[in-house]
């Protein structure tokens, strides 16, 4: 695939890594962007990249248009899928057998990020933002650069802690504004 889709993914993940809580719509949107690339290299053949974008983008819509219209339901799919694809993350990134139980991994990861997200919305959402945002950014720098396992879980890490703050403290502000 060419540059263009890791280029867009590092874009979309600086904005969700530092304003995922303020742009909600934006951090769906860009979920269902992450699910249609992936979605669009799985259910076809060496798809082309406009195949893969049109998906992408189109699930990428639907999600924004769902964040708008149906927050409480967005909000439960988001963080489904983004509980369930931090789940994936973790599990590939510590447990050797991680392939043979993706389906129930990714499953009770989301089911785990729904309730969170619903029961503590703004500090899971930042989590899942940061956490989110820094997963494309580090895949898409991880498509330009051949970085070590190492170099790019330390990459992820120090991204998602940056996200973290960042957003946190855009939190604690716009609280002691009211």
């Amino acid at each position: 695939m060419n540059a263009s889709v890791p280029i867009i993914g590092v874009l979309i993940g600086a904005v969700i890594l530092l304003f995922g809580r303020k742009l909600f719509w934006l951090f769906v949107a860009a979920l269902g962007f992450a699910v249609g690339v992936e979605i669009a290299a799985y259910f076809m053949r060496d798809p082309s990249v406009w195949m893969t974008l049109l998906v992408a983008l189109a699930l990428g819509v639907l999600g924004a248009v769902l964040a708008i219209l149906l927050q409480k339901l967005a909000i439960a799919v988001a963080g489904f899928i983004a509980g369930g694809r931090v789940a994936w993350a973790l599990t590939a990134a510590f447990w050797v057998e991680h392939a043979h139980y993706r389906g129930i991994t990714f499953v009770i990861g989301g089911i785990l990020g729904a309730l969170l997200l619903l029961a503590l919305f703004d500090w899971v959402l930042i989590l899942l933002s940061s956490v989110e945002g820094a997963h494309l950014i580090a895949n898409g720098i991880g498509n330009w650069i051949a970085l070590p396992e190492k170099g790019a879980l330390i990459l992820f890490i120090a991204l998602a802690v940056i996200g973290l703050v960042v957003q946190g403290s855009m939190l604690r502000g716009s609280r002691t504004a009211e």
